[in-house]
């Protein structure tokens, strides 16, 4: 029997990487033909099932650990890259996946503009980073529970809908599509899962990799923690429940942005 890799035992009891996979699924259609590059890929969680509706990929990623995960469960085509420098040519990728990268970055405006370079016109830019704002009640007691954006592994806390719509318009991207997913009690359960694990379970004091400490990094990690694990397990069932009530909130934004963008078909950007 094949063993089932260890991001994905992990994804099966994400609240929001779930909601976050359905969403794209939603909006971003894939061609069999399309080459797709996937920036940021992580430990190639969500690109493993992304895979399975067709194209052809290329995961790239600046962090090693990242790189080296990945590889274990996405096998082929897997590339480290320099944090501001992606190494391809110019017009040569029909879509671009870049899913809670932007926020890790020193300089995001790099990165857009890189990645409007090597789009055909009229290529698709599909984007997730976490939201920002004075009313995001959950963010705030982030900030009281000690949980800054290093801890997380982000360079800024996330980013309004105003704030990528003018980096995007800035830098040639016109947005067809705009929403969001993770609401009030999905992000509040996930704080409270990222804070047990890094003040209570986790013995990792420094961050490894660019994502952060808040969740396992390596499949050792995960065995480490294997009665934690099976606990929250036996725990899952309520919280999932819990996360029902964010149907209730259906006139609340979610507390991470999902922008499906274009590359302008005039290549000088207006």
């Amino acid at each position: 029997m094949k063993e089932i890799p260890w991001q994905i035992i992990l994804f099966k009891k994400s609240f929001k990487k779930k909601e976050k996979l359905k969403l794209i699924n939603k909006y971003f259609r894939i061609n069999p033909d399309s080459l797709i590059l996937d920036l940021g890929c992580s430990q190639g969680t969500i690109s493993y099932f992304l895979k399975k509706n067709g194209g052809r990929w290329i995961h790239v990623d600046f962090d090693q650990l990242n790189i080296k995960n990945a590889k274990s469960i996405l096998k082929e085509n897997i590339i480290q890259i320099s944090e501001h420098k992606i190494p391809f040519l110019s017009n040569s990728f029909d879509a671009v996946i870049c899913l809670d990268y932007l926020e890790h970055l020193e300089n995001d405006e790099i990165c857009l503009r890189e990645v409007f370079r090597i789009l055909k016109p009229g290529g698709k830019f599909l984007i997730s980073t976490p939201t920002t704002g004075k009313f995001f009640l959950i963010n705030k007691l982030r900030k009281l529970l000690g949980m800054k954006p290093e801890i997380y592994g982000h360079k800024r806390e996330g980013y309004t809908y105003k704030e990528l719509k003018e980096k995007l318009k800035k830098n040639g991207f016109k947005i067809l599509v705009f929403d969001t997913y993770s609401k009030f009690f999905t992000e509040l359960i996930e704080l409270f899962l990222n804070f047990l694990y890094i003040k209570l379970i986790s013995k990792r004091k420094s961050i490894k990799s660019r994502t952060g400490l808040i969740s396992p990094s390596s499949e050792a990690e995960v065995k480490e923690h294997d009665k934690f694990f099976k606990f929250y397990s036996l725990l899952y069932p309520v919280l999932l429940l819990i996360t029902k009530f964010d149907k209730l909130l259906f006139f609340k934004k979610g507390y991470a942005n999902l922008v499906l963008a274009e590359k302008k078909w005039n290549l000088e950007k207006k």
